[in-house]
C-alpha cells in the first residue's frame, strides 16, 4: 500500500510567528518507511532531468539531497548560509520578509557549464530557492531544475520560480 507522505508531515500552528502553520518534516524523518519513500519519489522525479550534480540548500535540503546524490551516483554541492564554509566562496544576497540573507558556495564545487538540480525541503515564496539558482549560475553552472518535498500553494513560490522546472511531492494550501 502506498505511503501518504502528507500524513507524515506535522502541522505546527503559530510557528515561528502567530498565524503561520509550519510544515515540519522532522515527523517524516521519524518513519524510515516514509523517509525512504520520499527519497525514492524524489529520485524518480529527478531521473528524467539530465544533471551533472545536485545542490542542497542549507540546512534541511541536505537531509534529502545527500541520499538522492548517493542513489543517483552524483556529486553533491552544499549551498550554505553565510560564514559556514571554510574556503573561498561566492555569495548571493537576497531579501527575506524581515531583512536580508545570503547563500554561499565554494565556487570550485560547481561544475563550469554543468547542469545542477537544486534540492530543498520546502518552497513557500521561492526567495531562497531563487537565490540558490542565481548562486549556481553566478558560479558558472546552469540550474537544470528544482526539487522539493513540500510546496505551499498560495505564497507565490511556483510563480517566482517560473523560469525553472520545479517538482514537489506534497502540496498544501497555506491555510492547511
Amino acid at each position: 500500500m502506498p505511503i501518504d507522505l502528507a500524513e507524515h508531515i506535522r502541522n505546527v500552528p503559530d510557528f515561528p510567528i502567530h498565524g503561520v502553520q509550519f510544515k515540519d518534516i522532522t515527523s517524516l524523518l521519524l518513519s524510515p518507511e516514509a523517509f525512504n519513500e520520499t527519497i525514492d519519489q524524489m529520485v524518480k522525479l529527478a531521473g528524467p532531468t539530465d544533471v551533472d550534480c545536485l545542490a542542497a540548500v542549507d540546512s534541511r535540503g541536505f537531509i534529502f539531497a545527500a541520499p538522492m546524490a548517493a542513489r543517483m551516483g552524483l556529486p553533491l554541492v552544499l549551498l550554505r548560509k553565510a560564514g559556514k564554509l571554510p574556503g573561498a566562496t561566492l555569495s548571493y544576497e537576497y531579501s527575506l520578509e524581515y531583512g536580508q540573507a545570503s547563500l554561499e558556495v565554494h565556487a570550485e564545487d560547481v561544475p563550469q557549464g554543468g547542469r545542477v538540480l537544486i534540492i530543498d525541503d520546502l518552497v513557500a515564496t521561492g526567495g531562497s530557492l531563487e537565490a540558490a539558482a542565481k548562486l549556481i549560475e553566478k558560479a558558472g553552472g546552469t540550474t537544470a531544475g528544482i526539487g522539493v518535498v513540500i510546496e505551499l500553494i498560495g505564497l507565490g513560490g511556483r510563480e517566482a520560480l517560473a523560469d525553472y522546472d520545479l517538482f514537489s511531492l506534497v502540496t498544501f494550501e497555506v491555510d492547511e
